[in-house]
């Protein structure tokens, strides 16, 4: 994206290259696929749905990014998964093509948009809640990045999951975990974490009686655990396509702390964004 203007929102170095790049890489995973019907490792849906979903989402976003409403579920995990099957039912194309297009186009219609707005504009209503439209843009590539690397692995290629584009995703992540919070896991637990990713970001989540606060590159006094992972396999995990457990075994999270048992305890406060 470029400053086109001074009232456009100004992104993070490198986050309109990196949805411009991971658009791409998508597409040309897309274009590789000799069968879209095959399908996505644990996922209902195929290659060709998958593509469809991601394809809409990057319109939606796009949408969203222009200043028009586009109610989409309320947030919950149900409300999506159904607003997305709907969508799903009335969208039918399946083709890779066409899917790879639709995939590119749209990100560079937000990245447009993104650039084209006032800065004092209101914030979009997304699905996950209001958010300002360089969170917007975060949530894009990490959206991106989560189907992506599903049909990387559909389609035994190479994701394109890396640290640079997770420190990427950090601020959409970091402003969405209290909402995505599991009210049935936090509830009575009182508890500090340090959150490290080695050569990355530091931040702190404190819960006290279920309510959880996130303090971004900050570290809360007296730690009761402190967790250091590797960045790909934290965006993996937060977005339920990597088994913590297995993580642990190829010595990716270190945890230590007084309470280092609740490490184990992490990842189940939150669902999936």
């Amino acid at each position: 994206m470029t400053d086109r203007q001074d009232s456009a929102w100004p992104l993070p170095d490198g986050l309109g290259q990196a949805i411009r790049d991971t658009a791409e890489e998508i597409a040309t995973l897309m274009r590789s696929a000799s069968d879209t019907a095959l399908a996505v490792p644990g996922s209902e849906w195929t290659v060709g749905e998958a593509a469809a979903h991601l394809a809409l989402a990057n319109e939606l976003i796009a949408d969203l990014a222009a200043g028009r409403e586009r109610p989409y579920g309320d947030g919950t995990p149900q409300s999506l998964a159904e607003a997305n099957a709907e969508s799903l039912t009335v969208f039918t194309e399946r083709r890779a093509e066409p899917l790879a297009t639709m995939i590119t186009e749209q990100a560079e219609a937000f990245l447009d948009a993104l650039s084209r707005f006032a800065a004092d504009g209101p914030a979009p209503a997304t699905p996950l809640g209001l958010m300002d439209r360089p969170v917007l843009a975060s949530y894009l590539l990490t959206h991106m990045l989560g189907h992506g690397y599903d049909l990387a692995r559909a389609l035994k290629r190479p994701h394109m999951v890396d640290r640079s584009r997770v420190k990427l995703c950090m601020p959409f992540m970091l402003s969405v975990m209290p909402r995505v919070a599991d009210p049935s896991a936090t509830a009575g637990l009182t508890a500090r974490y340090r959150i490290r990713l080695r050569g990355g970001e530091a931040f702190g989540v404190s819960l006290t009686d279920g309510a959880v606060q996130i303090t971004p590159g900050a570290q809360p006094q007296r730690p009761d655990c402190t967790i250091l992972l590797d960045p790909v396999a934290f965006l993996l995990i937060a977005l339920g396509r990597l088994n913590p457990w297995r993580a642990i075994a190829q010595g990716q999270i270190l945890s230590w702390g007084p309470r280092p048992w609740l490490a184990p305890r992490f990842p189940t406060l939150f669902t999936a964004p």
